[in-house]
């Protein structure tokens, strides 16, 4: 069953626009077998285990990870109080959200729920972390972390709520729903803050993936909010020239129409659209035909930089939905890539970015995708 159709439909009386030239048809993807060999896959395993084990160890008693909370400044990644560090949130109880609910991923996607599996105590307490983070209008915040963090958050709230139920998820993740409808403005997208009046193309798809799969489990989303949101995505695609097909990362304000060949936004871009149930070749061979170009690059200089994590997060899953020999491909040189590079503490490094564990919770979280234990990497 594809978890990752439904949340772009309106009504079969007004389908998105997005769709309209495009074919819905899911193409014939690899089964989970042909795509990862059982070899790999138990070597991936593997790895991801001993990449939980240390996760575990670094759980602050709060239930919380720490990292820097900053964002991406050019090449650099730049933090945005210093008051609240790494340091202080370990000594007071505070962590990254954002960080937090990715490493909260990371152990759903190897199986393991509150109170059942070898790290089930290490899920509930991020679980009862990312609860008591919630503010009253519904943002879920920690340490200063912004809409990034809220959307992961969510996103970690609507995977563990369609795989088990526990007390008052439902009302915080609801309310967290509503936050990011609220604070869509009016360009259809989203930006760093709430409410805020910029837009651009990472930010916006952090949230519509959260609000997906709050759908798919049955919270309310308007269908006036996602169309909005895809006619953001749809407008950012550059229609002419050498980046033909690719996307922007903003199409709006300073800086609008200058960064069409971003890796990682080219990666949430398909994302986006897998989300949207579109699979037109037409959309994605220009987007995975540069992924696969520029890996190399990514891997070979930003390997233990935040772009890779980041990056990888979407590239993965977007390779992953579309499935066929690109999947493979592209799989094997992820995870051989990530297999050579984990620490012998079991940890990955993240030099720029918000920290280790950071990098750690991301790459359990690919190494994991062969287990399509979470629902945002079932097809």
């Amino acid at each position: 069953m594809l978890i990752l159709t439904a949340i772009l439909a309106l009504t079969p009386q007004e389908p998105p626009r997005a769709t309209e030239n495009a074919s819905l048809a899911k193409p014939a993807g690899p089964d989970r077998d042909s795509w990862c060999s059982a070899e790999r896959a138990a070597r991936c395993s593997a790895a991801a285990q001993d990449g939980l084990a240390w996760l575990s160890a670094q759980q602050t008693e709060a239930g919380a990870w720490t990292g820097i909370v900053g964002h991406k400044m050019q090449n650099d990644y730049i933090e945005l109080n210093q008051s609240i560090s790494v340091r202080r949130q370990q000594s007071t109880g505070h962590g990254h959200l954002g960080v937090s609910a990715i490493a909260g991923m990371a152990f759903l996607a190897g199986g393991h729920l509150p109170g059942r599996g070898q790290y089930g105590d290490v899920v509930t307490k991020a679980h009862d972390y990312i609860i008591a983070s919630t503010r009253e209008n519904g943002l879920l915040t920690d340490s200063g972390t912004r809409m990034y963090s809220h959307a992961f958050a969510t996103l970690f709230l609507a995977q563990i709520h369609g795989m088990t139920t526990i007390g008052s998820r439902k009302s915080a993740l609801e309310r967290a729903v509503h936050m990011i409808v609220d604070c869509q403005n009016g360009n259809g997208g989203w930006r760093y803050n709430p409410f805020d009046r910029a837009t651009d193309l990472s930010v916006t798809v952090c949230q519509l993936q959260s609000l997906r799969a709050a759908r798919n489990i049955g919270i309310h989303v308007p269908g006036e909010t996602i169309q909005k949101a895809m006619d953001y995505v749809e407008r950012s695609r550059v229609e002419g020239g050498h980046y033909a097909g690719l996307y922007y990362y903003k199409i709006h304000g300073r800086g609008a129409y200058d960064k069409p060949a971003q890796y990682a936004i080219n990666a949430a871009a398909l994302t986006a659209l897998t989300s949207a149930g579109i699979y037109d070749d037409d959309l994605f061979e220009p987007v995975l035909s540069f992924l696969e170009r520029e890996y190399g690059g990514i891997s070979d200089y930003y390997g233990d930089h935040y772009f890779f994590w980041y990056g990888n997060y979407y590239a993965a899953q977007a390779f992953f939905q579309h499935g066929g020999p690109a999947c493979r491909e592209f799989y094997a040189r992820l995870s051989d890539d990530l297999l050579q590079s984990q620490q012998s503490n079991g940890s990955w490094r993240n030099r720029v970015g918000p920290g280790d564990e950071f990098s750690t919770a991301v790459a359990c979280l690919l190494l994991q995708i062969p287990r399509q234990y979470l629902p945002i990497f079932q097809r």
